[in-house]
């Protein structure tokens, strides 16, 4: 059953990523036949190997956000020179240290149960109602409402709040699909990209004056971080709280379903760990890491040169363990590299296993499987996702 379903779930997988991104697809689809580090041309050196890209992720001397090919590196033309110095300085490690307490377990079960716990009540009585609801859709309102809630930004605003959110992040992210070759941006998107941040960052500036210390919006003020520097943390956290979460929870249910595994979670609520862990393997929603190469130095036995760029194809490194599977124990060689790894590794990791985790339990929670109804892969996003995911609990 697990082996004739995964081909499903790889098609609808493989599907997501050609809607997506072509660009994407095509790297991910060459990479197959690449060794564990290889220089490809006009892109720089390319990494499939979990273990190497967790090597290159751990040397921060070596290789840096900040240069050509790191995701830094547009930030900074993005919000000036202060925010590309934040990602390799002291104060990213002080903001990191003073908000730590905002994303551990307990910290995230109770700021998910905040901000969306009424939510997934609802969706719980509409699916006991016998009704169908669209999976892609909620994510995107409920990852607004969660990053809303962690920022300090005001409560209380309706789901296309929410909505026109996500799309103006989504927009701003896609502005990106054309940096695989070079991190430079023309000064037309950059143009675009700012008109965007200003949606985006509405309301930060009287939130950061505002906000309670319980919120990043709140923690940046106590630090004198600046309102500059706060709206480009602000952007940051919009995008990697609702872009790749959402994207990691739809597809999550969808692979559920594909492989036929609803049964198995079921039979046995111990596997939910595996189940969450699996689809965030799986999905990888931030599909390729961009470093700088900072000095020059040599990786499994090839010589790198300070200036160059180095891809780490993390959805091909964490999906060469094999399909989905809720019985998969833990991959030490993995090490849930899907968020990342050395001191940027995802803040907000354990906010995105909890969200995935209630989600998948709210889908189950009246003791049956549920079925895909329809599906959309989204077009032209950074991010692979489904623009739709209907489902409705099976009778």
């Amino acid at each position: 059953m697990i082996r004739t379903n995964a081909k499903a779930a790889a098609r609808h997988e493989a599907r997501l990523l050609w809607n997506g991104n072509k660009g994407l697809f095509a790297l991910l689809e060459a990479a197959r036949h690449t060794g564990p580090i290889t220089r490809v041309p006009r892109l720089g050196w390319v990494v499939t190997d979990p273990l190497l890209a967790r090597r290159v992720l751990n040397d921060h001397a070596g290789f840096s956000m900040v240069g050509e090919g790191g995701v830094g590196h547009m930030w900074a033309q993005l919000f000036g020179d202060e925010m590309g110095r934040f990602f390799g300085g002291a104060r990213h490690a002080e903001v990191r240290t003073r908000a730590r307490d905002l994303f551990t377990e307990d910290s995230a079960r109770e700021l998910v149960e905040r901000s969306q716990g009424a939510h997934y009540a609802r969706l719980a009585e509409r699916l006991a109602g016998g009704e169908t609801v669209d999976v892609a859709d909620t994510t995107r309102v409920l990852a607004g409402r969660l990053v809303a809630d962690l920022l300090g930004l005001p409560a209380g605003r309706d789901d296309d709040a929410y909505r026109r959110v996500f799309a103006a992040g989504e927009r701003l992210a896609g502005l990106a699909m054309g940096t695989t070759a070079s991190t430079e941006l023309d000064p037309a998107v950059l143009a675009r990209a700012r008109a965007i941040v200003g949606e985006i960052t509405a309301g930060v500036e009287d939130a950061y004056r505002t906000a309670g210390t319980g919120t990043i919006l709140g923690r940046c003020r106590e630090m004198d971080l600046g309102l500059p520097l706060a709206r480009g943390l602000a952007t940051l956290l919009a995008i990697a709280g609702t872009e790749t979460g959402a994207s990691g929870t739809s597809r999550t249910v969808a692979l559920l379903h594909d492989t036929g595994q609803q049964r198995l979670l079921l039979d046995d609520p111990g596997l939910m760990e595996n189940a969450v862990r699996e689809g965030l393997r799986v999905s990888t929603p931030a599909a390729v890491i961009g470093r700088h190469v900072a000095r020059d130095t040599t990786v499994a036995g090839r010589r790198l040169e300070a200036g160059e760029r180095i891809l780490l194809l993390t959805y091909r490194a964490t999906g060469a363990v094999g399909p989905f599977d809720v019985k998969r124990d833990y991959v030490p060689e993995t090490r849930q590299l899907w968020f990342g790894g050395g001191r940027h590794l995802c803040l907000g990791a354990a906010v995105a296993r909890t969200q995935v985790t209630r989600m998948l339990e709210t889908l189950l929670a009246a003791g049956r499987p549920y079925r895909v109804v329809s599906r959309r892969a989204a077009s032209r996003v950074l991010v692979p996702t489904y623009a739709t995911l209907r489902v409705r609990t099976v009778s």
